[in-house]
């Protein structure tokens, strides 16, 4: 792990990256310090062949307050802005590596959109979230686009408009996030994630990841078509041949880390 002061840590073991928020006093508000290392880490995690999957976990009783209300205020200096919340938002999404969200406590506003962005959240059940944007004065705009898709119209509105906190489990009914569980039970229900999503093949995850994305916006005559498509090339690769060997051999495929 690096310097254990740093708003952002980072971590690699048993083939996942841990990147962790740390700037509990601020309910580890969206600054420019956290953005930056967020950003850097993540990048260093998709570069890295030793990492499978990357988890995303926080100090203290919130897991992100969403923007840093500091930063409007004038005369407190900023440091220089490296990485876009938008594009991590969108690298979160797209990337090859599935993504993991541990939420031990309040998550608000971005920090919203930052957990819903994920492939997987995970929350204990006496956690907090909410879209507070109304409760200031301005709106959920740019998470939205993140958001909206996993919600139905009346959850959207309500969770939008109201602008209250609910319980995970409330989330969870929503869509917004995977599942709420007992905090006793929170760490783990995480690890046993992680474990069983090192153990798909890295070329495998990155093809089904873009295929719940990509299938629900096509034409249905075109998902045909592209399905078979992918599904014949990924039975034809060097994976598929190993993942099928080892499967026949009662053995760990070649990818799966020695920890898992």
């Amino acid at each position: 792990m690096d310097d254990p002061d740093a708003a952002v840590l980072y971590e690699i073991a048993g083939g996942v990256a841990t990147i962790t928020l740390n700037r509990p006093d601020y309910r580890n508000a969206l600054s420019v310090e956290i953005v930056n290392g967020v950003g850097d880490h993540f990048e260093a995690a998709l570069a890295d062949p030793r990492v499978r999957a990357i988890l995303f976990t926080h100090v203290g009783n919130t897991f992100c307050a969403g923007a840093d209300l500091r930063a409007a205020q004038p005369g407190v200096p900023q440091p220089t802005l490296r990485h876009n919340f938008v594009e991590i938002l969108e690298k979160i999404m797209t990337c090859d590596k599935p993504v993991v969200g541990r939420l031990a406590g309040h998550v608000t506003a971005g920090g919203v959109g930052l957990a819903a962005a994920m492939d997987i959240s995970i929350a204990a059940d006496d956690a907090i979230i909410g879209f507070t944007e109304v409760r200031i004065g301005v709106a959920p705009a740019v998470i939205s686009v993140v958001c909206l898709p996993k919600l139905r119209r009346a959850d959207a509105s309500e969770l939008f408009l109201e602008g209250e906190r609910v319980p995970a489990p409330r989330a969870a009914a929503a869509g917004l996030i995977n599942r709420a569980v007992p905090r006793s039970e929170l760490d783990d229900e995480v690890s046993q994630t992680l474990r069983r999503l090192v153990r798909g093949g890295p070329n495998a995850l990155a093809n089904t990841k873009q295929l719940v994305a990509r299938v629900p916006q096509m034409p249905r005559e075109e998902a045909w078509e592209w399905t078979a498509e992918l599904s014949q090339r990924l039975f034809q690769s060097d994976e598929a041949a190993e993942g099928i060997a080892a499967f026949r051999e009662r053995r760990d495929a070649s990818w799966v880390p020695p920890e898992s």
